[in-house]
């Protein structure tokens, strides 16, 4: 499943980055996105989602949430 299905309030761990684009990879890698990693979906808005890595809290949108499998 991907990161747009999981609901609002849940810690889910990343499986995989599914895309081609390096650039997108490197970007979600540097907010600490990555396989193995433990994250939390802390509210779901029409067009983004507001995640909280590590220590902190990062919105990005639909089209992003998509390529991160959980």
């Amino acid at each position: 499943m991907t990161l747009n299905e999981v609901e609002a309030g849940t810690e889910v761990i990343v499986k995989d980055i599914h895309t081609d684009d390096e650039e997108m990879k490197s970007f979600l890698f540097s907010l600490g996105c990555y396989s193995g990693e433990p994250i939390t979906v802390v509210t779901k808005k029409k067009r983004s989602l507001v995640l909280s890595i590590k220590d902190a809290r990062y919105n990005i949108d639909t089209g992003l949430a998509s390529v991160i499998e959980v």
